[in-house]
């Protein structure tokens, strides 16, 4: 019960969301660096899970704004979630592509956007994809790329989890974060 008092009131602060912008702002940019330091090509999904990635800064960006006004912090849950879950879904079709290549399934060749959001138009340097899905050209800890994005996804579901949980146990009066 303490625990999600204090995750409540944490959530409610501007500093919780700015850690999950500052994660997402990382994430990105060592996407950006393993394509252009690294040569490392991305591909369609590649692409797809760095706007999963980018929605999530969104939704982080969203309850920065005034953690302490509800509608605005469970838009940013809301999307938070979305994004996690659709990047969760992405990169583990991802790694199925890497890992049980079929000649009957692939990724598509060129990323689709919606005509009102051409981010490969707007950005190619970030959003055009060019290399192929079922190639694995980077190993971490005997992990691909996928499967780490994999993880992370997960892992953000799985905080998300308790942060909307923790709305539902109000804090006390005062602020239990600084008391720690």
């Amino acid at each position: 019960m303490a625990f999600f008092r204090v995750l409540n009131q944490f959530s409610k602060q501007r500093l919780s969301w700015a850690l999950l912008l500052a994660f997402m702002i990382f994430f990105e940019l060592c996407a950006l660096g393993f394509q252009h330091i690294m040569m490392l090509s991305p591909c369609v999904n590649c692409i797809y899970e760095r706007v999963a990635m980018l929605g999530i800064a969104g939704a982080a960006i969203i309850g920065l704004l005034a953690p302490q006004n509800g509608v605005l912090r469970w838009l940013g849950l809301a999307g938070w979630g979305y994004s996690a879950y659709r990047g969760l879904e992405i990169s583990a079709q991802h790694v199925e592509y890497q890992f049980n290549p079929s000649p009957f399934a692939s990724c598509d060749l060129w990323v689709t956007f919606p005509s009102w959001l051409p981010l490969d138009q707007w950005a190619p340097w970030m959003f055009v994809a060019s290399g192929d899905c079922a190639e694995v050209d980077w190993i971490f800890l005997s992990l691909s790329m996928p499967q780490w994005l994999v993880i992370i996804f997960a892992a953000n579901l799985i905080a998300l989890a308790f942060i909307v949980l923790a709305q539902f146990f109000p804090s006390k009066r005062g602020n239990p974060i600084r008391s720690l």
